[in-house]
């Protein structure tokens, strides 16, 4: 049985480049959940401290006795999951990530995305869990990862979106009520909080709620799932005037119920603002970094599906990877006054 230890929990690498530039990892490739026997945990200290160091042959072995003696132990499958993919032992990785999966069934690791990424299952949605933990554990230094090292541009480009579709209605860019979904720590936020009278902001992590909240931006907030939330405001009554999602997608596979779920909360006349990263295929891609990538068919498909009219999709980078730029896409579409 696996047992958490938050003060063990570790998901973002922050390691310089130079003086001035740092390049980020955020991933639970280090997340560390401890199997409850003090030898076990021990001897999973000396395996990653051996891949470390290259030894990657050294770091399977040691993990193989670890689960020799707490074959139940999540953390320790999926590390030796991502040793053997190294090792270049495909169909040894793709079994240890069920094993992790298998161990954790909350899969706060992620397996199911790596054996998304390996071909070996396919995903409809992405575990909450793994969401949530990977933001708990990176809320702390979000805003100077993102701004410093990932050069994030997402608030920014949507609010210039938004506006450039409200000249063009002739219509004011001022929002009576407005949701910000997967609000993270309020980024987003601010770059709109002139712009609306109330704000709402929701995410599943509550560590990025809790680092909005302190910002005194929204009105209201919500830690739940997106859909959910949606779902429950709608039979609440709830309508918008304004939904965005900044960099929020790409944790999810399909728009299509989430595009759908927005427009049945959007007033007549109510945007819906949000930012994907892409490719230039049509569909769906699963990137190394275990982030989705859609294609514009799919993107305008899901507006089209959900009854919106698209009013713009735009190519733009929101944020950068090793210092080049990650395809991406602004999209702006309205619900029918």
């Amino acid at each position: 049985m696996v047992r958490d230890e938050p003060s063990a929990l570790l998901g973002m690498r922050l390691t310089g480049i130079s003086k001035d530039e740092r390049q980020v990892t955020m991933d639970l490739s280090s997340l560390f959940l401890s199997s409850g026997d003090v030898i076990a945990d021990r001897r999973f200290g000396w395996a990653r401290d051996r891949e470390a160091k290259g030894d990657l042959p050294g770091a399977a072995d040691l993990l193989e006795q670890v689960l020799e003696l707490t074959p139940g132990y999540a953390s320790a499958w999926f590390a030796l999951g991502g040793i053997r993919e190294k090792l270049g032992d495909r169909v040894g990785a793709i079994a240890a990530f069920h094993k992790a999966r298998k161990a954790d069934p909350d899969d706060r690791h992620g397996a199911l995305l790596n054996l998304v990424r390996l071909g070996a299952a396919d995903a409809t949605a992405v575990p909450s869990a793994y969401v949530r933990t990977l933001f708990d554990h990176y809320a702390c230094a979000f805003d100077r990862a993102l701004m410093e090292g990932l050069g994030y541009q997402a608030p920014g480009l949507l609010s210039a979106a938004v506006q450039a579709a409200c000249r063009a209605a002739g219509r004011p860019a001022h929002f009576g009520a407005m949701l910000d979904l997967g609000c993270g720590t309020g980024l987003a936020g601010a770059a709109f909080r002139s712009k609306v009278d109330h704000l709402t902001g929701v995410d599943l992590s509550p560590r990025m709620i809790e680092a909005a909240r302190a910002k005194n931006l929204y009105d209201r907030f919500a830690v739940d799932d997106m859909l959910q939330f949606l779902a429950a405001e709608q039979g609440a009554g709830q309508a918008y005037d304004l939904v965005i999602a900044a960099d929020v997608f790409v944790y999810v596979p399909d728009l299509g119920p989430v595009a759908a779920a927005v427009a049945r909360v959007l007033a007549p006349g109510g945007l819906f603002a949000f930012t994907a990263e892409t490719h230039s295929g049509e569909g769906v891609v699963l990137g190394e970094a275990l982030r989705f990538a859609h294609g514009a068919v799919h993107v305008r498909g899901a507006i089209d599906h959900a009854g919106l009219n698209l009013l713009g999709l735009d190519l733009a980078a929101t944020r950068t990877e090793k210092r080049k730029p990650v395809p991406g896409l602004v999209a702006v579409a309205a619900r029918t006054a």
